[in-house]
């Protein structure tokens, strides 16, 4: 999953090696912070969220744990 969110990402970014994904485990959820150089938030977060609404759609939908809900953080 962590390897989707930074593919994702790096194509949208103009730091790539800035990218961060750190995982968070709990016991009925896994959370992703998604960590980016300051330039870059914009781009991530999108016009009104769209982008990061967009992000994590695609995130939950590529789930393969049906017992634990998954979280995209992105600061």
């Amino acid at each position: 999953m962590k390897a989707l969110i930074e593919t994702i990402v790096t194509s949208l970014v103009d730091h790539p090696q800035d990218i961060v994904v750190t995982e968070t485990e709990e016991d009925t959820k896994i959370v992703y912070h998604l960590t980016v150089n300051a330039d870059d938030v914009g781009k991530v977060i999108g016009k009104n969220g769209r982008i990061a609404k967009a992000i994590r759609t695609v995130v939950y939908a590529a789930k393969t744990d049906a017992e634990k809900r998954i979280y995209l953080d992105i600061m």
